[in-house]
């Protein structure tokens, strides 16, 4: 069973991708922020991250690049909102496996998880 950790400031998003996510046999972690996901990121050591671009004290993209220099192995999929293609390139640049964009498809949350598992 694979653990994912769903980043998101949005309790109804981190609720609604975690309930799918469980319903398919992943084990579920939750942070509420980039703050957060970091910390979390070093004791849990998810097997991927699902994670919102913008949210407060510390955004996707700072969280990213930190949790990418702890472990460059580390398969992050970036969540944006449309028009957010800017910030989705920082976040390829910066070493993010994929982006999904809001609303989320349950079937491209799936898919793309399992292309990033491998």
């Amino acid at each position: 069973m694979s653990r994912i950790m769903v980043v998101d400031d949005a309790q109804f998003m981190r609720m609604r991708v975690s309930k799918l996510l469980i319903e398919h046999g992943y084990e579920v972690i939750e942070a509420i922020d980039g703050e957060t996901a970091v910390q979390t990121y070093r004791s849990v050591n998810p097997d991927a991250v699902l994670m919102d671009i913008t949210m407060p004290h510390k955004d996707g993209l700072t969280a990213l690049a930190e949790i990418r220099h702890f472990d460059p192995q580390a398969k992050v999929i970036m969540l944006t909102a449309l028009g957010q293609q800017p910030l989705v390139l920082q976040a390829l640049q910066i070493g993010a496996k994929d982006f999904l964009v809001k609303p989320y498809d349950p079937e491209r949350i799936l898919k793309t998880l399992q292309k990033v598992l491998g």
